[in-house]
């Protein structure tokens, strides 16, 4: 039977059936999370004794050029409700400017104040963030080890809350939620803050409370040193060192613990193109992780629903790079159906589209309300967030691509200025992310579903223009918003 196909028509609609169905099944997993979710937070979980005796704990401060919060988050750490002769604090400085020298006067005055605090400088930054890490453990000799960020402001009590689970045989590491100090910032804070708090409250209270693999999040846990040396220590050949390590370690046999109800402030980043490095970092380090990772998960002794499951969260990343095929692809798909009145393919599209589409909303609502206790009015950034992950997906893509081609690039840290609540400015303060060429590829995104939007429009193919007003409001802004980069 002929219907009309011509070579190149042939060939954008299988690349574009191919990504549209793998990209439902990615949405069909959020429903699959959600459902978990939904099953088990309800669910009772116990409170470990206290120990009789506190163990020695150290914290480690992983630190490059953070002379705006470094002050922030060693007050915060030396505020710790911990018996002050158990408690070890590594700042652990790779900077290259003035935070250097602050940070030696800060450790200088608190050892003399009677601390148990270290300044501890390499010779170099090799290994980035997870060199700094394994170069302080060899200097520990506590057996429980706290990580922060420079960006956290973690509460007094997280020791005394985290420790009692960490001392119950076969625990490795404990996870806390993370939380945002400065979330009613901007629309990028407010974003990022439902984008992390569906991370926590639904994938790791999920993936934790039934038995599934999840992962330390770089920042705000706390681990077994036995775990990390079982586990073959910090290695620093993905861009997610955390991430690496907690599979390796969950392999090795160890078990980790997420506590929802321990929450860790932190600031969130507000400029587009620090948001976008960190982005890339993240989406590229965990492809780097799945690579490196994959055939010793499928191979190992777990049962099949587990291993399939961490697959399926390693490859999560894979969905952004797959973005980019209809989004190259819909205007001349739907044009060429509607030449061909071609209707039961193009319902079988929306059916599978909407099938993604309505788990993004439903998993977003439900993080949401459970995070915040109420929906209104910030169910109505859910359209927004959508918009957010589309226009992702060619920083994201990218990331994906190098992991996969094999090119290396370096730890780029996000930068924090001390931004708490609705005020405060970062506009006279140092340290700028870099925007690259991609936010011309973006804009040309942006200007190619505005041109499909009018023209659908005309067409009368009205089904089809709120996806297109996603896509183009999601390149549109993260196009504009990299260009927004004051001079010092």
């Amino acid at each position: 039977m002929n219907l009309g196909f011509e070579l190149h028509q042939l060939v954008f609609l299988v690349l574009y059936s191919v990504a549209i169905f793998v990209l439902a099944i990615f949405g069909l997993h959020k429903f699959f999370l959600l459902h978990i979710y939904n099953s088990c937070k309800k669910r009772t979980v116990k409170n470990p004794p206290k120990p009789a005796s506190w163990p020695l704990v150290t914290v480690q401060l992983p630190i490059y050029n953070e002379k705006y919060v470094l002050k922030r988050l060693i007050r915060s750490i030396i505020s710790f409700d911990y018996p002050k002769d158990k408690l070890n604090i590594q700042v652990l400085d790779d900077s290259t400017d003035s935070t250097s020298k602050l940070a030696e006067r800060i450790v200088r005055f608190l050892t003399d104040k009677g601390f148990n605090i270290e300044y501890i400088r390499r010779s170099n930054r090799g290994g980035f963030k997870a060199g700094a890490l394994e170069y302080g453990l060899k200097k520990s000799v506590a057996e429980y080890i706290a990580i922060f960020d420079a960006d956290f402001v973690p509460n007094p009590d997280f020791l005394k809350k985290t420790l009692p689970y960490l001392l119950q045989p076969g625990i490795g590491m404990v996870q806390t939620r993370w939380g945002h100090i400065n979330r009613e910032y901007s629309l990028l804070t407010r974003l990022q803050a439902i984008l992390l708090d569906a991370h926590f409250l639904i994938e790791h209270l999920a993936r934790h409370r039934t038995g599934k693999f999840f992962n330390f999040n770089g920042t705000a846990g706390i681990w077994r040193r036995q775990a990390i040396i079982d586990a073959g220590g910090w290695q620093h050949d993905t861009l997610t060192e955390d991430l690496d390590l907690s599979y390796r370690a969950q392999l090795a046999g160890w078990e980790f613990v997420f506590l929802p109800d321990v929450v860790s402030p932190a600031e969130l980043p507000i400029e587009i193109n620090s948001y976008k490095n960190q982005q890339h970092r993240w989406a590229k380090g965990s492809v780097q992780t799945a690579l490196k990772l994959m055939p010793r998960i499928w191979k190992s002794d777990f049962p099949f629903s587990i291993r399939l499951e961490a697959l399926i969260h390693l490859s999560n990343n894979f969905a952004y790079l797959l973005m980019i095929i209809p989004s190259l692809f819909i205007i001349p798909i739907l044009k060429f159906q509607l030449e061909m009145n071609w209707k039961w393919p193009l319902l079988v599209y929306i059916f599978v589209f909407f099938s993604a589409t309505l788990s993004i909303i439903a998993y977003y609502v439900t993080a949401i309300e459970d995070s915040l206790g109420k929906k209104w009015p910030h169910i109505l950034y859910v359209p927004v967030l959508m918009s957010l992950g589309i226009g992702l997906s060619i920083n994201n893509g990218r990331a994906a691509l190098e992991a996969l081609f094999g090119y290396r690039s370096e730890f780029k840290r996000t930068p924090k200025f001390c931004i708490e609540g609705k005020s405060g400015t970062w506009k006279r303060k140092g340290y700028r992310s870099s925007k690259n060429y991609l936010y011309l590829i973006e804009f040309i995104f942006a200007v190619y579903f505005s041109y499909g939007l009018v023209y659908f429009f005309i067409k009368g193919l009205y089904f089809s223009l709120p996806f297109f007003l996603l896509f183009q409001f999601g390149f549109l802004y993260l196009s504009l918003s990299s260009l927004t980069i004051p001079k010092n």
